[in-house]
């Protein structure tokens, strides 16, 4: 059994996390950490960490970047693993995050679905086999019309694990409006679609001459994200300090 720190558990994504450990027989949430505390949750929930006293194999984190260094802390000196959810960590965060990782388990990932980093791994395969026959690479991104950031974390990430898989060769192109020439063969387009409630579609393609073979992954709720963060808790309990992402997760 895992027992589970959830810190934001009365946001939009902590509660469809405690839906889905409800029904995880190997998974349980012993106390929550929320500002908030509006409503029944079936265990315990604190404004702050000094309040919780449950002991706990692990901490999920999908509370806002503005409670890292508290949540680090925690998890620190209780000694408890910790899968960060946060999005929109500053460098200094992410610095504050690694150092974290010599002391106890972390675990980030630009993406929790295990979808998603299923595809990390196909696309640097495909990368090898595919842009070395000198197929041209492109992604398109696509999300809701509320979203701020563009390209997306999980685009970057994708063209990251390509790059890497092609010694870094390629360069990130956003926007070919304002020159007027042809695509050089190392390029690697990134572009990105904002409209309606797309919770997020990534597709990456390898075009080459005659042929053109595309990656594809969507998600229709952010259950996936959810989903992905519990199995991730469950890979952590008991792990050696050190910094893990989801692609440990599925070797």
């Amino acid at each position: 059994m895992t027992n589970i720190i959830l810190v934001g558990c009365n946001g939009r994504m902590g509660q469809m996390i405690s839906s889905i450990v409800a029904d995880d027989k190997d998974a349980v949430i012993v106390a929550g950490i929320d500002i908030v505390n509006n409503r029944e949750n079936g265990y315990p929930v604190y404004q702050e960490f000094s309040g919780c006293k449950e002991e706990a194999d692990v901490i999920v984190d999908f509370s806002s970047a503005k409670n890292l260094e508290k949540v680090v802390d925690f998890a620190v000196e209780k000694k408890i693993a910790l899968v960060e959810c946060s999005t929109g960590l500053s460098e200094e965060q992410t610095k504050y995050l690694l150092d974290a990782g010599k002391k106890t388990a972390v675990l980030r990932s630009a993406n929790m679905s295990l979808g998603v980093n299923l595809l990390l791994k196909m696309v640097k395969e495909a990368a090898h086999k595919l842009a070395s026959e000198g197929f041209d690479i492109e992604i398109v991104e696509k999300h809701h019309n509320q979203k701020l950031d563009a390209p997306s974390g999980t685009a970057l990430a994708l063209a990251d694990s390509i790059n890497e898989a092609m010694d870094n060769q390629y360069e990130y192109v956003y926007d070919r409006t304002q020159v007027r020439q042809k695509r050089e063969k190392k390029e690697l387009g990134i572009s990105s679609v904002r409209g309606g409630t797309i919770v997020g579609e990534h597709d990456v393609i390898f075009a080459g001459n005659d042929e053109v073979v595309t990656f594809s992954h969507a998600s229709h709720s952010r259950g996936v994200f959810a989903k992905g963060a519990v199995v991730a808790a469950k890979y952590l309990k008991g792990k050696d300090a050190g910094l893990y992402d989801m692609a440990d997760v599925l070797m």
